[in-house]
Order: structure tokens, then sequence, then C-alpha cells
């Protein structure tokens, strides 16, 4: 890897960890998915640092350039990441619907009650 793709690498990959902390720091993104972003920007970092690395696990995987595998695990965060939050999606629903009911049977039990007042 030349050294400009080196540095823009490195600089991607500290935009990505530093919006990320102010995110979280001004309440616009949880903690809770904050831990993937942040382990995004690191593992940036890390293999263009340790570009040997990419190469090697180019190799394991049967690859043919290490962009291929950067574009392959790209695609695998993404799939990860909707399905966490199809999963959150799918339990906010659930306690929606919960609420809802809930919410019909206490003005159901407030109405019984004026009638027989």
């Amino acid at each position: 890897m030349t050294i400009r793709q080196t540095v823009f690498a490195i600089l991607i990959g500290i935009t990505i960890f530093v919006t990320i902390i102010e995110l979280v720091r001004r309440r616009k993104l949880k903690e809770e998915y904050s831990w993937l972003w942040l382990l995004t920007g690191v593992t940036l970092l890390i293999l263009a640092v340790k570009y040997d690395w990419l190469v090697a696990i180019t190799a394991f995987i049967g690859a043919g350039f290490p962009t291929s595998t950067l574009f392959f695990f790209g695609i695998i965060f993404l799939i990860l990441i909707n399905l966490h939050f199809s999963m959150v999606l799918s339990a906010f629903a659930e306690r929606l619907k919960n609420l809802s009911q809930e919410i019909a049977l206490m003005k159901n039990e407030m109405q019984n009650q004026k009638k027989s007042q």
C-alpha cells in the first residue's frame, strides 16, 4: 500500500473514531450502539498500520486483492448492522403492542368506573 493510501486510511479511521466519541458525548448516539462503530474505526486503523495482516487475511480467505477483502468485510458489517437493528425494532414493536394493549385496558377500566359512579 502506498504512503498516500496508508495516510488516507488512518485519517478515515481517526475520523470515524472521533466522530463516534463526539456523537456519544452529545447524546446523539447511545453507548450501546457506539461499540460497533468504534470497533470499525479501530479495525481500519489497525489494518492501515498493519497492511501485511490484511494481505494475510486476503490470502486466508482466498480473495484476489486486499480491496476485495475490505469490501467483503464491509458487506458483512452492513449485514450485521441490519440484523442488529431488525432485532431492536422487533423488540420495540412488541413493547409498543404491549403498551397499547395496557392503555386500552386501563381506558376500559376507567370508563367502567365512571359508569358505575
